[in-house]
């Protein structure tokens, strides 16, 4: 069995527990958390299971570490803490643990990543013989693996499309959703996510890995934004009131340019409630989904919608993403040490899975 850590317990982490709990071929050795509450919590109750897995949350980081596992999920937050985030994961490589997040977007496109993030982790690979996978859902498999899979059906294809459309109120992150996003902001704030260039770090590696198994070249990377207030107050189940006038939608899209054209595209359509911007793409049930479309011949169009806890998208979409990471694990276990990407790592079958209820 495969030792393995969950380091935080947040929106990300509870799937983790689930994920590695679930997993054949891995062994739960210890879950870390931040919140001095948690601290001495049953993980199977952090992770939502309702059912003890004998394993106490602890926020010691040394012992953890100390004790060799072979792999931690890290599942901490790096959206408003990216330093932090990637001496927490150089410190784990370096104890000799392949680690998978979906925290550091940059690493996505580990070949483009810049020196100051590449360097670091290419020293801890080099000192301790771990390994680092990033990766999730948008960024992540919804504009990597399965637009490039769905691609391969095509006779011929003139654009690749892949779209996020999702009801933001299904999003337990506050912070996120209304700073970072601008959702409930005056329509003159500036959202971090939304300022210029932001986009382009955050999916561009996307734009780039699909180009690079395309055997396309990029002229450029192009980004285009909208965004629309709420025509009527509205309240959400999760974040609390959102007001008239203030930010109630966004629309952008990360275009990788090929011979002068867009021809892979990332798009996100982001709403705090259905009513905002009706005329724009809408997923299927109004709640949220991950598209692609192959604009070719054929014309091929995939919708994926995910649901966990409750039936809840945002959380199905988390879920998806730790099944990514987590399914790794042990691929990345028998591989040498290094950083990969997606085009490295093969996204495979549920294997000793099927039928298989949570322990």
């Amino acid at each position: 069995m495969i030792s393995t850590v969950v380091w935080g317990t947040g929106n990300v982490g509870r799937a983790a527990v689930r994920a590695v709990d679930a997993h054949p071929a891995l062994e739960l050795a210890a879950v870390l958390v931040h919140d001095p509450g948690k601290v001495g919590r049953d993980a199977g109750h952090l992770g939502g299971l309702g059912h003890e897995l004998g394993v106490a949350a602890t926020d010691d980081i040394d012992a953890v570490l100390a004790a060799g596992p072979d792999a931690v999920v890290y599942a901490a937050s790096g959206d408003l803490r990216p330093d932090e985030a990637l001496a927490d994961i150089v410190r784990a490589i370096r104890a000799g643990a392949v680690v998978v997040t979906p925290a550091m977007y940059a690493l996505y496109d580990q070949r483009a990543a810049p020196p100051e993030l590449r360097e670091p982790v290419l020293a801890a690979v080099a000192h301790g013989g771990g390994s680092l996978f990033v990766s999730g859902v948008d960024p992540g498999w919804g504009n990597d693996v399965l637009p490039l899979l769905i691609s391969g059906l095509a006779t011929t294809v003139d654009v690749i499309r892949c779209q996020e459309i999702f009801d933001y109120s299904t999003y337990d992150q506050p912070d996120s959703v209304r700073d970072l996003v601008g959702m409930g902001r005056p329509m003159d704030y500036e959202p971090l996510m939304l300022a210029p260039t932001v986009p382009t770090m955050v999916w561009g590696g996307q734009i780039r890995l699909m180009a690079r198994a395309l055997g396309a070249e990029l002229d450029e990377i192009r980004e285009t934004m909208a965004r629309r207030p709420l025509d009527a107050t509205v309240t959400t189940r999760t974040m609390g009131e959102f007001e008239a006038g203030t930010q109630g939608a966004v629309r952008f899209e990360v275009q990788g340019i090929v011979a002068g054209e867009p021809r892979i595209v990332i798009e996100h359509v982001t709403r705090i409630h259905p009513s905002c911007a009706p005329d724009w793409p809408a997923p299927p049930d109004g709640a949220g989904a991950h598209r692609v479309i192959i604009e070719g011949r054929p014309r091929i169009e995939v919708t994926v919608e995910a649901t966990d806890e409750g039936e809840n998208r945002s959380a199905g979409g988390n879920a998806t993403a730790v099944g990514r990471l987590v399914g790794a694990i042990d691929w990345l276990v028998d591989a040498k040490p290094g950083l990969y990407d997606a085009l490295d790592v093969p996204l495979r079958p549920a294997v000793g899975k099927l039928g298989r209820s949570q322990r």
